[in-house]
């Protein structure tokens, strides 16, 4: 390099075009340590033809922000083939020497094997990692703006001339605020399903607003987050110039919450109205990690909830929070999903607490239509188990509670000619009149491994179900 850089004919006046090609010789080291020749030779540097595949390496921690910045601006916009690979410094890698992890996957087998070593993490460090890891990938999604995925997209809705149906959900960023405004008005009046699911959308922007809904006049069923299905939305779509809704899906995430807020959210006369005009209306209600006080405030009465699902890590659902939806909804409910994903094992919250009665029990008296109850991390009696199996009988037609969530009454233990295991399987049985046991492995299932997904998945027969 030196003989180029250093004869009569100085580096910083060879054309771009020869830079370029010498470039194109050297392995990705190599060209950094000669971009370092001159000023016009770092121009060059980042010429979209050297650089059609790129690999980077990262650890999940704020420092590496302003380098994946730098990266992001200088080819974002033009590298055809992109792979980002993501290591937690505080959680041990899966290779010999501090490899690389790819994703958010190698941190959760990190922290899944530390807690197997009696090592388990503070939530809030595996929670801010968890932060820093999607602020870092929304870095990389947002600075591919040339790299047609979000084109790509809205070249697909401007094209179409039929759809009827569109689902995007938890895309990252690949749906934008403007969106659908590549959606002409003739395609907007006749689409009849909409969901737009994305709760990591930055600060207090939204991907449909009040005004935009006003040309889908013909929506038979919608998903959106909660915080963006506001009072003044339920009101446009309860106008008699928009057919009647039948089913809507919501999702309701701490990160909306916080950035977000519920000043906005439907009042109970909102509701009123919209199934005023739509009667045949059923709602479908996620909940991730939302604090009592806020369910009670967001579970209005005129509500038609049909389907209800809690997912929790830090914050855990009160009794209150049960007993309201069991008074309020008795009508309506047939899915009741309880999951709470705690580290700790030893001791679930147990919703029964200094109460007359238990709140899932009442929850099984009232919600005669009740037909799925799922639970986990929570304390589930062995006695109220059987009552909910009586109640319901055969019309629940899935109770899914994990072995680790029920308990048993010192009666029940101290009673030596009765296996109390035994007799809670028996009466349950009967009780439902079909072969019932606990779930043994919760890694089974989908609803706690990956509700997210699970929710999407229900949400798209729940959609469907018209």
């Amino acid at each position: 390099m030196s003989s180029v850089c250093g004869g009569s004919v100085g580096a910083g006046s060879l054309p771009s075009e020869l830079v370029v090609h010498i470039f194109s010789f050297l392995a990705a080291p190599d060209r950094l340590r000669a971009s370092a020749a001159c000023s016009h030779w770092r121009e060059c540097l980042f010429y979209p033809a050297l650089w059609p595949r790129l690999r980077l390496s990262l650890r999940v921690c704020p420092a590496e922000r302003p380098r994946l910045d730098f990266l992001m601006r200088k080819c974002g916009w033009f590298v055809r083939e992109l792979r980002v690979q993501f290591a937690a410094d505080n959680y041990p890698s899966g290779g010999g020497g501090g490899g690389s992890a790819s994703g958010v996957c190698q941190e959760t087998a990190a922290v899944t094997a530390a807690v197997a070593e009696g090592e388990a993490p503070l939530c809030p460090r595996w929670l801010e990692l968890l932060r820093t890891y999607l602020e870092l990938v929304l870095c990389v999604l947002s600075s591919v703006r040339n790299n047609r995925i979000q084109q790509l997209f809205e070249e697909i809705l401007g094209n179409s001339r039929q759809l009827k149906w569109l689902s995007c959900g938890f895309m990252l960023q690949i749906v934008t605020p403007t969106s659908l405004s590549s959606l002409s008005n003739s395609i907007a009046s006749t689409m009849e399903h909409l969901s737009l699911l994305d709760n990591h959308i930055p600060g207090n922007t939204t991907l449909i607003t009040a005004v935009e809904m006003e040309r889908f006049i013909n929506l038979r069923s919608l998903a959106l987050d909660f915080c963006d299905f506001t009072g003044e939305m339920a009101r446009v779509l309860a106008d008699n110039n928009h057919v009647p809704l039948h089913r809507l899906s919501l999702l309701v995430h701490n990160i909306s919450v916080m950035h977000k807020s519920l000043e906005n959210m439907p009042e109970d006369e909102d509701w009123k109205a919209l199934t005023r005009n739509s009667t045949n209306l059923r709602v479908y209600i996620i909940a991730f990690d939302i604090k009592s006080d806020d369910m009670l405030r967001i579970l209005k009465p005129s509500i038609p909830l049909e389907r209800i699902h809690f997912d929790s890590y830090i914050t855990c659902v009160s009794g209150a929070v049960v007993d309201l939806i069991s008074r309020q909804y008795d009508k309506f409910l047939t899915h009741f999903i309880l999951m709470n994903d705690v580290i700790d094992m030893s001791g679930f919250p147990d919703l029964s607490d200094n109460r007359t009665e238990d709140p899932l029990v009442l929850l099984a008296w009232r919600c005669t239509r009740l037909s799925l109850l799922a639970i986990h991390g929570y304390t589930v009696w062995a006695h109220n188990l059987i009552a909910i199996a009586r109640l319901r009988g055969s019309d629940l037609k899935v109770l899914e509670v994990t072995e680790e969530s029920i308990d048993f009454d010192n009666g029940e233990l101290a009673d030596q000619d009765v296996d109390p295991v035994h007799n809670l399987i028996e009466q349950v049985s009967l009780g439902l009149g079909r072969p019932w046991h606990a779930v043994m492995d919760i890694e089974l299932l989908s609803v706690f491994t990956e509700p997210t997904r699970h929710f999407y998945r229900e949400m798209q027969s729940f959609s469907e179900g018209i």
